[in-house]
């Protein structure tokens, strides 16, 4: 057993390069390993797996309690005195759990983490992962053995996980781009939602586990609606008020035994996250960016002026089409699942820039989420009401009359249409968004609509070889207070589904495989419940969102620095498929190896490859979907044969 988890663990070196351990209850079958990647405490007081000092509880945790210091202060004072043995929130997590039990401590950790202790007294396991889903979490039941740890790689080094690709998670992965919680792109593997537990019992009599189903320590819906009942009214206050948490945030961030940096793009989250670093007594502090040769994309220069303003030290990588290649091949591996965000590759490459001078960086991730920052959140507050006016029974005759017609049909008659007018009008319609405004008509709630919006194609199954039942995301807005606005609907939507399984997956694999951590202060519970007391007019007003705290960054970084429209951290994808990437695609998108794999329909993905390097249609966001798919495959296979071979040794 224990040879078993150290060779899981061993998969997850990248994430923990600095200590292993291992710990076994063999009377109950029981066994927990760890990877370190040290960064509070470095010394051996740190060690994991930890023992509480009764020996009741043993922990193994990945990720950090920013409140530990005040968590140890108010044990201390609860249980007259500790005598702790190293200064690392480990330590006072086990405190915690001794203390208020493991259920009533979770709610009391304010960071991100994903964890496991065993409870030896009551022969209980608990998993739990942090509010916002920063760190992941996936188990998998198999024939009676419970699989968990950080990354799917861990769980396939067991001999007991099954490979089984789940045709429905693969459908949710071609419409969204990632496959969304609780499902992974396995059948026998589920990740673990962000602010859940799970809690695992031993049969006293037979041994085998059993596992119930996640339960959750806090919802984000209930505190956004809890916060939204006490909204603020003073605006020079909030600005204020908003900067001390945000401050406070950043602080207990910062707060760390190595080099820390920040990344900075020099959008609006970035330089409010490195002017708060700078604002710190004595700090020096380190920002990073990636630069490309490619008009539209590159935003090095935003950086580097925010940078200089600031007056820190900034480093910029630029990068080239070779260097995303080569990244490229590594994203499987990385990924463990198909996970088609192209903005991973830029992530990955800044990570692997930053980790040369720092441990830690902190990010503006979440910002847009709270404070209004996408465009979509106007398109859907004016467009959603005017789908909702029209009369119930008129719904679906214009849907089926708008579907009589395929996009590219109808973007032939836009297109004569925009230059009959000289190109002023219709600028904003094309074929693929009219018939997404068909399917929005056919549903009824404002989030059925946003889901989508977001679907990327509109319809995952089109490309599927043998489409499974299509899956709802995340039922977490079902319970919704009626009036409320369409915009905050959609910022709750995106912070229960795309900011964990997207854009937080997005950036933790990529910096956790240079064995950087990452840290995002945006994502304080704190600053959630404020964000939730502003008033949507502080956010979204008739030219941008994220107002209010456009207005707090322009005490610290002039208005003309910047403001600018905001830019997607991406790459040349569709340009690069016609040049760089050409080879790579067309032996991933062959025909006889998409119709031996099985998985994807060779003729619609063929005649879309065929439309883009013809230049007649730009299928970059489906061709990248399935690339990335096939690539996936391609290493999974090779992984598991290369598993089996292992074992068979």
């Amino acid at each position: 057993m224990r040879e078993t988890v150290r060779r899981m663990a061993t998969r997850l070196v990248h994430r923990g390069p600095d200590d292993s351990g291992e710990w076994v209850d063999g009377e109950c079958g029981v066994a927990l390993a760890h990877r370190r990647l040290a960064i509070i405490d470095l010394s051996s007081e740190g060690h994991q797996p930890m023992r509480s000092p009764s020996g009741r509880f043993v922990l193994v945790f990945n990720g950090e309690i920013y409140n530990y210091r005040e968590l140890r202060a108010e044990l201390d004072a609860a249980r007259g005195g500790i005598a702790w043995r190293g200064h690392s929130d480990t330590e006072v997590m086990l405190a915690a759990f001794e203390h208020w039990g493991v259920e009533n401590a979770l709610p009391r950790f304010n960071g991100m983490f994903a964890l496991a202790v065993w409870d030896r007294e009551f022969r209980r396991l608990y998993l739990a992962r942090d509010r916002f889903g920063e760190k992941p979490l996936y188990y998998a039941l198999i024939g009676g053995v419970l699989l968990f740890g950080s990354e799917l790689k861990a769980l396939a080094a067991h001999p007991a996980f099954l490979g089984e690709i789940d045709r429905g998670a693969l459908q949710l992965y071609m419409r969204f781009n990632y496959v969304p919680a609780p499902h992974t792109i396995y059948t026998c593997a589920r990740k673990l939602p962000a602010s859940a537990f799970l809690a695992v019992a031993v049969d006293p009599v037979s041994g085998a586990f059993r596992v119930g189903e996640p339960r959750y320590y806090w919802s984000a819906t209930h505190a956004a609606l809890a916060a939204r009942d006490r909204r603020l009214v003073n605006r020079d206050e909030a600005k204020e008020e908003l900067l001390a948490i945000f401050g406070r945030a950043v602080r207990a961030r910062m707060m760390a035994d190595v080099p820390l940096g920040a990344f900075l793009s020099g959008g609006i989250d970035s330089s409010l996250v490195v002017a708060m670093m700078r604002g710190q007594a004595g700090a020096t502090v380190r920002t990073f960016t990636i630069g490309y040769d490619e008009p539209g994309y590159d935003e090095s220069a935003h950086a580097e002026s925010v940078a200089r303003h600031l007056g820190t030290v900034h480093s910029c990588q630029r990068i080239t089409a070779d260097d995303a290649r080569a990244a490229i091949v590594r994203m499987p591996e990385l990924y463990d699942e198909p996970f088609a965000d192209s903005s991973q590759i830029p992530t990955y490459l800044v990570a692997r820039a930053a980790r040369q001078q720092v441990s830690v960086a902190l990010t503006g991730d979440g910002g847009d989420e709270l404070f209004g920052g996408y465009d979509r959140y106007f398109v859907g507050q004016r467009v959603f009401p005017l789908l909702q006016r029209v009369p119930r029974y008129a719904r679906a005759p214009i849907a089926g009359l708008v579907n009589t017609l395929d996009p590219a049909a109808w973007d032939w008659i836009i297109g004569s249409l925009r230059r009959a007018t000289g190109g002023k009008r219709f600028t904003d319609f094309n074929g693929a968004r009219l018939h997404r405004l068909a399917r929005q008509l056919r549903v009824e709630a404002a989030h059925e609509r946003y889901e989508i919006m977001m679907a990327r194609p509109e319809d995952g199954s089109v490309h599927l070889a043998d489409a499974a039942r299509s899956r709802p995301l995340h039922g977490g807005l079902n319970g919704w207070a009626q009036g409320a606005a369409v915009a905050d609907a959609m910022m709750l939507f995106d912070t229960l589904n795309i900011l964990p399984d997207d854009f937080l997956v997005k950036v933790d694999r990529a910096s956790m495989g240079v064995s950087l951590e990452t840290r995002a202060p945006f994502l304080d519970p704190e600053l959630f419940e404020f964000a939730w007391r502003m008033p949507l007019e502080w956010k979204l007003d008739a030219r941008a969102g994220k107002v209010l705290l456009r207005e707090a960054l322009q005490g610290f970084v002039p208005a003309e620095i910047i403001e600018r429209p905001k830019q997607g951290f991406s790459i040349p994808v569709g340009k690069w498929l016609h040049g760089p990437l050409r080879d790579w695609a067309e032996s991933l998108l062959d025909e006889r190896r998409l119709r031996a794999d099985g998985f994807l329909d060779p003729l619609k993905i063929r005649r879309k490859w065929a439309e883009h390097l013809a230049g007649t249609h730009d299928r970059q966001n489906e061709l990248w979907s399935a690339l990335v798919f096939q690539g996936w495959l391609e290493v999974a296979r090779s992984g598991a044969a290369d598993a089996r071979r292992g074992i068979a040794a």
